[in-house]
């Protein structure tokens, strides 16, 4: 499931950046953003899977589940921001912290990937 869980977040990344390209050329991204929104769908229920399939729940699981839940806002704050065209670099610089943290947590969480063999 965590390799589900990874795919569904890059594919969320991928769909972040076809938005953000495609609204700085004027184009209707309503159809993308829908697809976006399937996948945070995707994110939360394999997150969801993940969280529960833990033996035991240490505080660092719900850290890094507010931290999930947040991060889809900063996709819609980022998105729908751009769309009005109000400035989006706090929401910017906010979203690049929180990917960095969550991928960590990910990474180091019991059911994560060892990423130094």
């Amino acid at each position: 499931m965590t390799h589900a869980h990874l795919t569904s977040l890059v594919l969320s990344l991928i769909l972040l950046i076809i938005i953000v390209v495609l609204q700085s050329k004027g184009k209707n991204i309503k159809v993308w953003h829908m697809v976006l929104r399937a996948t945070y769908i995707l994110i939360i229920i394999t997150g969801g899977v993940l969280f529960f399939a833990a033996y035991s729940i240490p505080v660092s699981y719900y850290f890094k589940s507010i931290l999930g839940i947040v991060m889809i806002g900063f996709f819609e704050m980022v998105i729908v921001r751009k769309q009005k065209g109000k400035r989006t670099d706090i929401f910017w610089i906010a979203f690049s912290i929180v990917l960095v943290i969550l991928f960590v947590l990910g990474f180091n969480l019991p059911q994560g990937f060892d990423l130094i063999k």
